[in-house]
């Protein structure tokens, strides 16, 4: 059996038994191999865009003995798939803006028909991940966040839930600001939940204690170069900066009060 990262594990753990999954930008195929190798999926798709990822994928199946069950593949994110031949698409080691995109993409183009599971990883910007998940009609089931090598990761796993309707009182439910005891508009206690995560918020992770005082500690980096300016444009960006450091700080000090809102 290959051994994989704590990152990739996580990744897989969240993989319904049974799916066929596509995994975009997967590199050395290593979690396609690790997916099929451990029977949790008959089948799976790499997809790579770049010839040296794409040909490290190929070597990895091939090495494997799973040529027959791992269809590498080379193409633009989502353009790999035809619509309705995985159930599950993985996404990884990504910026978040760059993995909605490509979502959408594959969307516009019906890529994502039948695909009733997503697991994303996003290295940052998770809070585009959230709010497309929700425009699309897709349900945060569960989140989770890990350090690995010194580095924080956040996983989501969403599903297909019911049609449209039902989707979107799910994720208004998920998404209710009143799970978040601040005094802050409802607009800014909302935008928490996407920048943070509702799960996470709830279940008070440490690491993401950690991760938020990691931020706060650059912000306050930026401030104070800010403030060594007499430019009216430092000031206001000084400004800026204080206003976000102090909501961190009310909504890290809020975390054991979180209450679910999806219950």
């Amino acid at each position: 059996m290959i051994k994989i990262s704590k990152r990739l594990q996580t990744i897989a753990d969240f993989v319904r038994a049974g799916a066929r999954a596509a995994d975009i930008g997967s590199d050395h195929a290593l979690l396609p191999v690790y997916l099929v190798q451990s029977g949790k999926c008959p089948t799976a798709i790499a997809g790579e865009l770049n010839i040296g990822p794409f040909q490290a994928a190929r070597k990895g199946a091939a090495e494997a003995g799973l040529t027959a069950l791992i269809d590498v593949r080379q193409g633009d994110g989502l353009s790999v798939l035809s619509p309705g031949e995985a159930d599950t698409v993985i996404l990884a080691g990504m910026g978040g803006s760059l993995m909605t995109d490509i979502l959408e993409a594959g969307w516009a183009a019906g890529r994502l028909n039948g695909v009733s599971e997503l697991v994303l990883q996003p290295n940052v910007g998770e809070d585009h991940v959230r709010r497309w998940l929700v425009s699309r009609d897709y349900v945060l089931q569960e989140e989770t966040i890990i350090e690995e090598d010194g580095r924080i990761y956040e996983v989501l796993h969403a599903l297909v839930c019911g049609d449209q309707q039902e989707a979107q009182a799910c994720n208004s439910r998920l998404y209710n600001v009143s799970s978040l005891p601040l005094k802050m508009p409802d607009a800014s206690r909302k935008e928490w939940l996407f920048r943070m995560g509702p799960y996470l918020l709830h279940n008070g992770e440490e690491l993401l204690r950690k991760k938020w005082r990691m931020e706060l500690d650059k912000l306050e980096r930026v401030r104070r170069q800010l403030s060594l300016s007499a430019l009216d444009e430092s000031r206001d960006k000084q400004a800026v900066l204080a206003g976000e450091m102090q909501q961190i700080e009310e909504v890290l000090e809020c975390l054991p009060m979180v209450k679910p809102s999806y219950k």
